[in-house]
């Protein structure tokens, strides 16, 4: 099958391991794979932000930055159908994005099937968090685009009931998470060999992934290691980088306890399995409602007892005292009640680390699956004359 790839992700970041990994994996079934994208995607190196993009962003007034993303479009459209007279693929795979109609007009000018992977409902994320100008024109965009896709493949059951309130029958959407690729967990040392290799022996690491957020309340977990008693081993790992970096260090700076708290800064994707094998207890302390974060299934594929805020998008993964520890996330001690509960408790911690890891195989939570589950819907969408 040829299958024609379209996204708009200029970043390197957690949202091109989705797209680089989706690719891999339809590739490594043997599918041919027409990658059309922003130039600078496949040049910048992970961790990188959108560069000019993000200046301008930054810099112009929001009604001129949408206007101009709407614009992209035309672009968008055009090296698309070249794609398509050159190669002649069988269908199209687009990672959605706010005021981006092109993969519609191109469904219906080429008559392609069409999958829409949906990470988020970005309307009301920029709103949210960003602001938008042309509010009626981006949630028109949002609903066109979700609306005329065959099928709608978001990553939660909470947000595929986002995409169903736009309208968008149900039979239409396929919820489909995100996964791990086998591959890359599968040497990961044993965690003492992890740990030793950190410098971290006969520590218990309370390790955290991604990029750190104030939101995340890592600085709960620095107070309660700040109040633990002198003999206590408990050591925060933190594998990435972000905007709360700063402020942590100088809490565990003020707190007195800098050498209990490690952070590695941005590294390699090939390098993340390595830091998180060190892991005794890994961290999910705060996640968007709809997201399926991607350290979660990292977390899972090693085999780490997870805590987690009791929230529908994590539950569908994730179950109490099998695969995870749970918390109230509305609880003011709930995080620490429960990483407490896990640090007191080895024989807690090895079962549900060993469920965790037996979750991916259950669910089939790895890219492989997902490309294959793509690829099924392909072949259900009739592509008439």
């Amino acid at each position: 099958m040829k299958i024609l790839y379209h996204h708009r992700t200029r970043s390197k970041d957690g949202q091109y391991v989705h797209i680089e990994e989706m690719i891999r994996a339809l590739r490594q079934l043997g599918h041919e794979v027409i990658v059309v994208a922003p130039p600078s995607a496949e040049t910048e190196s992970f961790g990188s932000d959108a560069g000019m993009v993000a200046w301008l962003k930054r810099s112009l007034p929001k009604f001129v930055y949408e206007i101009m993303e709407l614009a992209y479009s035309v672009v968008a459209y055009r090296r698309l159908a070249k794609a398509v007279r050159e190669h002649r693929p069988d269908c199209l795979y687009e990672r959605y994005n706010l005021f981006l109609p092109a993969g519609i007009w191109l469904k219906r000018k080429y008559n392609l099937p069409m999958l829409l992977e949906v990470n988020a409902p970005i309307f009301e994320e920029r709103t949210r968090y960003d602001g938008l100008a042309l509010k009626g024109l981006a949630r028109w965009s949002q609903a066109y685009t979700w609306k005329a896709a065959d099928y709608v493949l978001p990553v939660t059951q909470v947000l595929g009931d986002i995409v169903a309130s736009y309208g968008v029958p149900r039979e239409r959407i396929v919820v489909i998470p995100n996964g791990i690729n086998a591959s890359q967990f599968s040497s990961a040392p044993e965690t003492q060999a992890a740990k030793a290799a950190l410098g971290l022996d006969g520590n218990i690491v309370l390790g955290f992934t991604g990029f750190v957020r104030d939101w995340h309340g890592l600085d709960k977990v620095i107070s309660m290691i700040a109040n633990d008693p002198p003999a206590s081993s408990r050591h925060l790992l933190v594998v990435g980088d972000g905007p709360a970096r700063a402020a942590l260090e100088a809490q565990a700076d003020a707190l007195d306890i800098r050498h209990r708290v490690s952070f590695t800064g941005v590294i390699g994707r090939d390098e993340v399995a390595r830091y998180v094998a060190a892991f005794d207890i890994a961290l999910q302390p705060a996640v968007v409602e709809y997201a399926s974060p991607l350290k979660l299934f990292e977390y899972l594929a090693l085999g780490k007892a997870i805590i987690g805020p009791a929230q529908p998008n994590l539950m569908e993964i994730l179950t109490d005292g099998q695969n995870a520890v749970l918390f109230d996330p509305d609880a003011a001690d709930g995080m620490a009640g429960a990483i407490s509960k896990l640090t007191s408790d080895a024989a807690l911690r090895q079962r549900v680390g060993e469920n965790a890891r037996k979750t991916i195989g259950e669910k089939q939570l790895t890219w492989r699956e997902n490309a294959l589950r793509a690829v099924e819907l392909f072949k259900r969408i009739p592509k008439h004359a």
